[in-house]
């Protein structure tokens, strides 16, 4: 049996490869692209480009990371990739034009990319059976610490200048990496079978795709909702920045609930709950904007937006068997892809409407659209 302390190390070593690689590695740069075009470093275009690419850089190190895993060894690519992600903080230190930001955010990306399809199986495969849910669950609350820390954080030090904030996060970034260097077990098993192995039947393509529409639910919130706060409500700023802060602490919670939830009630009925939350979530901004229905949207929103991804670990693994590595890393590059051509979506729909309402109806739709995909009736079994 494990001991409780070993299982503890392994969860907090999942949290923190979340943690760096998409909470700080993704959000905390959103944070940063206002004061990079205020202060010249980047034009606007430039600025929405880098964004582009480094989602791009997500998608291959979503699809290539269980390809290192098995090359040079599971904890040390996780390792090398937490490093990395730190490393493009801190470069970036360095005003050196769109074409040094580029590669940086590129290649952050990828270590991101690779942190997410890796960290969660990485847990999972060393993890006793009746702590899973549990673990998949904290695993990904380090996504959501990540946005908290990035909106605590990110602020403060833009006082003192951009090199200072980029190469303070990378700095961050090192110390989370060592901190988390001897939490990892010293080898994990990694299943040698092809990327491609776990969609050979129809409940993985399935998965797959209901992954994809619940990213295309969480995309309006997690682009969206600061602004549909601030200037679509007209209620400033400072709202704005509240309800994004209690989104991220949401989001860091939101995992270890239905984690939790997965062990006391099992895998179906856990994921049936979050899915149902998504779906209110969405469809709040289009009826009610009262203050307590946007905090309760903004906490159901946050809350799936990272749990949902912590069952869907799980499902993998009931659905995926011995190909569950590879069946995850494709549904992850199939959700940041679907979230990707949603925003682009979502962007031209405001353009053209002027208004949020239609981004949050896209998102209803696609929460919707994951009830039927994500296969949770009663009567099969996960």
């Amino acid at each position: 049996m494990m001991p409780e302390r070993a299982a503890a190390r392994l969860m907090l070593a999942g949290a923190s490869a979340t943690f760096l690689g998409v909470g700080m590695q993704r959000f905390a740069y959103s944070l940063l692209l206002p004061a990079m075009i205020g202060a010249n470093w980047l034009g606007a275009g430039q600025a929405g480009a880098l964004g582009a690419a480094n989602l791009g850089g997500y998608l291959v190190g979503a699809l290539l990371g269980p390809l290192l895993g098995q090359r040079l060894g599971l904890i040390a690519t996780l390792r090398a990739a937490m490093l990395l992600a730190a490393a493009c903080f801190a470069l970036c230190a360095v005003k050196g034009g769109f074409l040094w930001f580029l590669v940086w955010r590129i290649l952050a990306g990828a270590a991101g990319g690779a942190l997410m399809v890796l960290a969660g199986p990485a847990v999972q495969a060393t993890i006793v059976p009746r702590w899973r849910g549990l673990a998949a669950g904290l695993t990904f609350t380090g996504v959501g610490s990540g946005i908290v820390f990035g909106a605590l954080v990110v602020p403060f030090l833009l006082r003192d200048g951009l090199a200072v904030t980029w190469f303070a996060l990378g700095m961050a970034g090192l110390f989370v990496t060592v901190a988390a260097w001897r939490l990892w077990p010293a080898a994990a098993p990694v299943a040698r079978r092809s990327l491609f192995a776990g969609t050979r039947h129809p409940a993985s393509l399935r998965l797959i795709a209901a992954y994809a529409m619940a990213a295309a639910a969480a995309t309006p919130h997690m682009l969206w909702w600061p602004d549909f706060i601030t200037r679509g409500l007209a209620r400033g700023s400072t709202a704005g920045s509240a309800f994004w802060l209690l989104f991220g602490v949401s989001a860091a919670a939101g995992p270890a609930l239905c984690g939790r939830l997965a062990d006391l009630l099992g895998l179906r009925r856990a994921l049936a709950l979050a899915l149902v939350a998504q779906v209110f979530d969405t469809a709040l901004p289009l009826l009610w904007h009262a203050s307590g229905a946007l905090a309760v949207s903004t906490i159901l929103a946050g809350a799936t937006a990272t749990g949902v991804s912590g069952l869907f670990l799980l499902r993998t693994r009931s659905v995926g068997g011995e190909a569950a590595p590879g069946l995850w890393s494709l549904a992850t590059a199939a959700y940041g892809a679907a979230q990707t051509a949603v925003g682009f979506l979502l962007a031209w729909l405001y353009a053209v409407t002027g208004s949020h309402l239609p981004l949050f109806a896209i998102g209803l739709a696609g929460a919707v659209l994951t009830l039927p995909l994500a296969d949770i009736g009663p009567r099969r079994q996960s």
